[in-house]
């Protein structure tokens, strides 16, 4: 089994002139540009979603005080990563804040991920106004979710994907260098090599799971590298078959689900493709559609790495597919593939597939029209605008760090939040409605990563660390139950449920009926404290 050599001249030439200083200068400066258009136009919320988990585990580490309460969810999803531990490094040695090195390491992924897609649109494409098209379509499309995964391109705030997307990338682009080696540069092999190795390192211990599917990405694409067309359909169904036969073997051996854990699973619909929506069912087919016909257009000169990424992209999206469909099922007695989340591997499709779209706008609509390339991206960067403002429509568009800000924070939520971490004790613990998070104008805003307290465990997020750690299912039935509909309860009721967990202090929707003490309110919200001793039996006998 060999491996097509790119050794025609114009592809030598196009590799020759990336591989040139003023070649990547201009690629450099091209992604700077564009990663400040991007930042512009997808904003920036580092306390939202799994953001404000990823802050609050590396706000644990500095001050392991923190938290002192449920502190497993705060923790224990970085068992497996050292992204958190990486971060608290950089703020100690830096002497920033927590949210100031959030922001410059949010600024460099973005700028990361956009220089690996030239690197890679490189290897593609000869001309550069194709390069210009394909790298430009993935900043306008940064923010792009991808199928009903619950997944984006790049989050509006820091995770450890924030690192792990650029890296696999880079090992593409590595494994590029390594399997189409040029005549006259072929020295540059064995760093194409270092660099495959050492990126699928960087993301195994930011995001191992990532770092998996990026792997299997690398082998396809070695698959689809091999000269012989037989060589390539043996090594393509040997590599879905040790696939299948591992997910099989892990479903086999995994143990038998309780059914307190089956209801934290059942919980997160994004793990079963049955659940979805039918436009997010589309998401899935779509790019493999798209690619299958990049891959089986003629082959000229110099589209060996163009052919062989869509190839492995449909492979790698068609096997990804075929588990999801026999193990990522709702009635099956064990759900350890599911939690794996297999179409995550799509993340990378997505890219692979924006870059040859990209480019083909770029050649058949946009060509040598400057108004066209002004007017095509204007409005693809006002879409996306408009969704941001929809999905963040009472936060800032770009959520400053503290000591960047010149005014207090337009999310009512947020303000409160602020107040409690300025007026309440380090070791209080606080409750909300278990659905808080997605309450209007609460823009999934992570209570714990804001306020630098501990809460009871909430319905979404939380219940998203329960169900990847079932050990913390048994805690997270007890918070979410107790917390369940608490703005629309009595307050006898919110005692009875709240005080034999420990609660202080409760966060309760400004239009809650209480006689509670609340020793802040805002439009939204009122922060109000659980009464102690005689009051506590004053406020039950009055109800």
């Amino acid at each position: 089994m060999t491996t097509t050599l790119v050794t025609h001249p114009k592809s030598i030439a196009a590799v020759q002139r990336g591989l040139g200083g003023p070649e990547r200068r201009f690629a450099a400066g091209l992604v700077t540009v564009l990663t400040v258009l991007a930042l512009a136009v997808h904003g920036y919320h580092p306390y939202a979603e799994d953001g404000g988990l990823y802050m609050a585990g590396i706000k644990r580490i500095l001050d392991p005080a923190m938290y002192p309460h449920g502190t497993e969810f705060v923790v224990e999803h970085l068992r497996f990563s050292l992204f958190a531990p990486m971060v608290a490094g950089l703020v100690r040695a830096s002497g920033l804040s927590v949210e100031m090195v959030l922001l410059l390491l949010h600024i460099a992924s973005f700028w990361a991920t956009l220089f690996a897609a030239w690197m890679l649109a490189e290897r593609c494409y000869e001309r550069r106004e194709l390069r210009i098209g394909a790298v430009a379509l993935l900043a306008a499309w940064l923010a792009l979710p991808i199928a009903g995964t619950s997944l984006m391109l790049m989050d509006p705030y820091v995770t450890a994907r924030s690192i792990s997307t650029p890296c696999a990338l880079l090992a593409l682009v590595g494994a590029l260098g390594f399997l189409l080696p040029c005549e006259g540069v072929s020295g540059k092999r064995w760093w194409g090599l270092a660099l495959c190795c050492g990126a699928l390192a960087i993301a195994a211990v930011m995001h191992p799971l990532m770092a998996a599917y990026a792997l299997g990405c690398v082998l396809t694409l070695g698959c689809m590298l091999f000269s012989s067309r037989s060589s390539r359909a043996g090594a393509v169904v040997g590599l879905c078959v040790v696939g299948v036969a591992t997910a099989t073997a892990l479903q086999t051996l995994a143990l038998p689900e309780d059914g307190a854990y089956l209801r934290v699973a059942l919980t997160r619909r994004y793990w079963f493709p049955s659940q979805w929506h039918w436009y997010e069912l589309i998401g899935l087919v779509a790019p493999l559609v798209i690619l299958s016909y990049v891959a089986m257009t003629r082959r000229r000169e110099g589209d060996s790495a163009r052919i062989a990424l869509a190839r492995m992209a449909v492979v790698a999206g068609s096997a990804a597919m075929i588990v999801a469909t026999l193990f990522a099922r709702i009635g099956v007695t064990t759900h350890l593939v599911a939690r794996l989340q297999p179409l995550r591997v799509f993340q990378t499709i997505y890219i692979v597939m924006i870059l040859a779209v990209g480019a083909a706008f770029a050649e058949r609509v946009l060509q040598r029209r400057a108004i066209r390339w002004v007017t095509a991206f204007a409005a693809l960067a006002a879409v996306m605008l408009f969704a941001e403002r929809e999905t963040f429509p009472a936060s800032a568009h770009i959520e400053l760090p503290t000591e960047l800000r010149w005014s207090t924070p337009k999310n009512a939520w947020v303000r409160a939040f602020l107040w409690i971490r300025q007026n309440t004790p380090k070791d209080a613990l606080l409750a909300l409605d278990a659905d808080y998070i997605t309450k209007p104008g609460e823009d999934a805003q992570c209570f714990r990563a804001v306020a630098e307290r501990s809460a009871l465990p909430d319905y979404s997020k939380d219940g998203g660390e329960a169900s990847i750690t079932p050990a913390l299912t048994d805690a997270w039935i007890a918070g979410q139950t107790a917390q369940t509909g608490l703005s629309t309860e009595t307050d006898a009721q919110r005692i009875a449920a709240l005080k034999p967990l420990g609660v202080d202090w409760v966060v309760l929707e400004r239009s809650a009926a209480t006689e509670f003490a609340c020793d802040y309110a805002n439009e939204a919200v009122k922060v109000c404290r659980l009464p102690q001793g005689a009051e506590q039996t004053a406020v039950a006998s009055v109800r």
